[in-house]
């Protein structure tokens, strides 16, 4: 039950490629122009905070509504699929309404800590010992709160090229993860 670099390192990035971050640069300078002001610390403090309560509350509320661990694997895996789809072929099927202030929504949820995300760190539970999915969520955090900083200089030094080369490839492999995590679980539905 102890610390164990290899499962953090592993779900950092199953995290780190769900999240989308980098790849969310463009949104998130877009929300700038939008919205003025993006609270960084409020949207990152927020998405931890979401991340955490799910990994230790989340089963339970699915328990609660008369959902399976393994039906919501499947229907995240659906999610990541699209995600993954998004990713690489650049179309939008996910939208949302123009947004008010650039915090909590759409920042903290479901940007970072969405649908995906949620999904992603259930399973993560039924593989990982849960202090390393912690550490490995706010790993993450200190990410998202650093490119949230610094979103404009980001997208100035990669450029749209950039980007667009590193979101196709964590599409690809958000793809491959959407693919175990749907085979993984489609069996266990079944026994």
């Amino acid at each position: 039950m102890g610390i164990d670099f290899k499962e953090i390192f592993t779900a950092g990035m199953i995290l780190f490629a769900v999240i989308d971050i980098i790849g969310s640069i463009p949104i998130i300078v877009d929300l700038r122009k939008k919205v003025g002001h993006i609270q960084s610390e409020k949207a990152s403090v927020v998405a931890a905070i979401l991340m955490i309560v799910f990994l230790f509350v989340g089963e339970e509320i699915l328990n609660l509504i008369g959902i399976d661990v393994n039906s919501f694997a499947v229907a995240g895996s659906f999610i990541l699929f699209f995600l993954a789809i998004e990713m690489i072929l650049g179309v939008q099927l996910y939208k949302d309404d123009a947004p008010e202030t650039a915090a909590i929504v759409p920042l903290a949820f479901p940007l970072v800590a969405g649908a995906g995300t949620m999904t992603s760190i259930l399973s993560l539970r039924a593989e990982y010992h849960t202090i390393n999915i912690i550490i490995a969520i706010l790993i993450n955090i200190i990410i998202v709160y650093l490119v949230l900083k610094s979103s404009g200089k980001i997208e100035r030094v990669l450029g749209k090229q950039g980007i667009n080369v590193i979101r196709k490839i964590f599409g690809v492999v958000l793809l491959a993860i959407a693919v175990k995590l749907f085979a993984a679980n489609i069996q266990n539905l079944f026994n």
